[in-house]
């Protein structure tokens, strides 16, 4: 019995691990990155998934979820110079465009559903719109439990770190916008 105490002993004093996610920039995933999401971040990220009510607040908080994850990528790789949508991006090293940004909030999504913080929604695979040639635009989804209502979580409109913007699918299909 006396070892099972060491062992247990030696194992907390050993951090856990940081979680690698890839995420990709430069438009088109010209550039895959590795990142970390330390252990203080899980904590910050799992307090912001805390009492959760309904499908409604969860969605609330993933799009906190995605700014706060950009947040702690952009300290890690250049998409911390990502402007919102491809305008004010003046070709800098980390730029986002929507491919990027659609690769790399899914792979955040898939984070935070592996960590089992999402009660009310799944995690689907990026979706494509093309409603008018000049709107050929792509974005992370989800999908409410409950209803299968789908969500777009778009993060390509806003600057780095800043909460993703949440469209019901049917809308977001049409060219829907955040504010528009």
């Amino acid at each position: 019995m006396r070892w099972l105490s060491i062992v247990i002993l030696a194992c907390a004093s050993f951090p856990a691990p940081a979680l690698e996610v890839t995420i990709c920039y430069n438009y088109g995933c010209a550039v895959q990155a590795k990142i970390e999401v330390d252990l203080d971040d899980l904590t910050r990220l799992e307090q912001l998934f805390e009492n959760i009510a309904n499908a409604a607040v969860e969605r609330g908080s993933i799009q906190l979820a995605i700014g706060f994850i950009n947040r702690v990528a952009g300290k890690q790789t250049p998409i911390r110079n990502d402007r919102g949508e491809n305008y004010n991006d003046d070709g800098v090293d980390g730029r986002m465009d929507c491919i990027d940004h659609s690769h790399t909030t899914t792979a955040y999504l898939k984070l935070i559903e592996a960590r089992s913080l999402l009660l009310f929604h799944h995690v689907l695979e990026p979706v494509h719109r093309a409603p008018l040639w000049l709107n050929d635009h792509w974005s992370a989804r989800i999908e409410e439990n409950e209803t299968g209502e789908q969500y777009a979580v778009d993060s390509w409109f806003f600057d780095n770190g800043e909460p993703a913007a949440m469209i019901p699918i049917h809308d977001w299909l049409k060219g829907a916008e955040p504010n528009g």
